[in-house]
């Protein structure tokens, strides 16, 4: 190894691929990865729940950005009015619960306004997720000026396994990815293998993609399209207001504006990556943030050998362009896998298309 790490430039590769397989299994890089990837994964959820069923909905975003702040000041309501201890299970207090009801009930209301925009008035989708977007970010940041919310009721707790667990060859690792985190990071795996399976192998699946890929032929054998697809997009919304419930609930415990971040358009990339599959979906969320779990790592920890010095260097000259590199990378790689990605992949076939039952007028 000493001699790859030795050759010109090519030394600096190798050094960096070593040092991030180390960094995989021998640090937090994975649950951090996955805890990063959490809001992305559950938007992507969301889009796949609404375009299966042939809606497209580009306001996830507005979706987050709206169950953040509800589900925020719920929870700030709920603990001046109800001040309690922490309880055992990850914290969990009363006014973190009502916090991620009210995020969950606000991301299926917004949902409920897209589909009756793009089911009942047949508005174009694409500019009722714009709507959407804009007015979420708007009226969100308007009324954190306007409140001023001075107090939190703080974050969900990690779950603090024994160490003997964590030591464990492979079952370890697996078991620090997986729950080293809140509930809502917790939880998403569970969801992503439910859905997957719900969705390819159960009645309601069959019913969803036959809605999405041909409505015609689904309405003459009986299945209600409407009412299908009214279904889908508000159960969706419920990922969505998870997402939401994440960003000030479980990772922060306040709301800044516009505090999604752009989040909910790569959890579209991740959707179009995964080919509308929950579980490809779920892999392209952990691939978009990846590139900046790594960022923290190399900050917190450098590599060693000349790439160390190499980098610290750099982030010691000029930490702004050094931090916003790594902040970057998801985008910058989005734009890549979508690149080579997005032209290859076919989404269901009546996408975006508004359905009109015959005979209705």
């Amino acid at each position: 190894m000493e001699v790859l790490f030795g050759l010109p430039v090519l030394g600096f590769v190798f050094q960096f691929l070593a040092y991030l397989v180390d960094a995989i299994f021998t640090t937090n890089l994975s649950a951090q990865t996955l805890q990063l990837a959490t809001p992305i994964a559950l938007g992507a959820l969301c889009g796949v729940m609404n375009e299966r069923s042939g809606i497209v909905n580009i306001g996830i975003e507005g979706m987050m950005l709206t169950a953040a702040f509800v589900g925020f000041m719920a929870a700030v309501v709920v603990n001046e009015a109800m001040p309690a201890d922490r309880g055992p299970f990850f914290g969990a207090t009363p006014a973190l619960i009502v916090g991620v009801l009210a995020a969950v009930g606000a991301g299926m209301l917004v949902s409920l306004l897209h589909a009756w925009l793009s089911i009942s008035v047949r508005a174009d989708q694409i500019i009722s997720g714009t709507v959407i977007n804009i007015t979420a970010l708007g009226l969100t940041g308007y009324l954190n000026r306007l409140i001023k919310p001075s107090g939190s009721a703080g974050t969900f707790d990690t779950i603090q396994l024994p160490a003997q667990i964590l030591d464990l060859p492979l079952v370890g690792w697996i078991l620090r990815m997986f729950l080293s985190s809140g509930p809502i990071t917790t939880s998403v795996i569970i969801f992503v293998i439910v859905l997957q399976i719900m969705l390819f192998r159960s009645r309601w699946g069959l019913r969803t993609r036959a809605v999405g890929e041909h409505p015609r032929a689904a309405d003459t054998v009986g299945i209600d399209v409407i009412r299908v697809r009214y279904r889908n997009v508000i159960l969706g919304g419920v990922f969505a207001g998870l997402a939401g419930a994440w960003l000030t609930l479980e990772f922060n415990a306040s709301f800044q504006n516009g505090m999604s971040a752009n989040r909910g358009f790569i959890a579209l990339a991740a959707v179009i990556f995964g080919r509308w599959t929950p579980i490809g979906a779920f892999g392209g969320a952990l691939l978009f943030m990846v590139s900046e779990a790594l960022g923290i790592a190399i900050r917190s920890n450098p590599p060693p050998g000349d790439l160390g010095v190499f980098l610290s260097g750099i982030q010691a000259s000029y930490p702004s362009l050094y931090n916003n590199f790594f902040g970057a990378l998801p985008y910058l790689l989005t734009l890549i896998v979508l690149a080579g990605v997005v032209g290859r992949s076919i989404p269901p076939a009546a996408v975006g298309q508004p359905y009109v039952k015959e005979g209705a007028t």
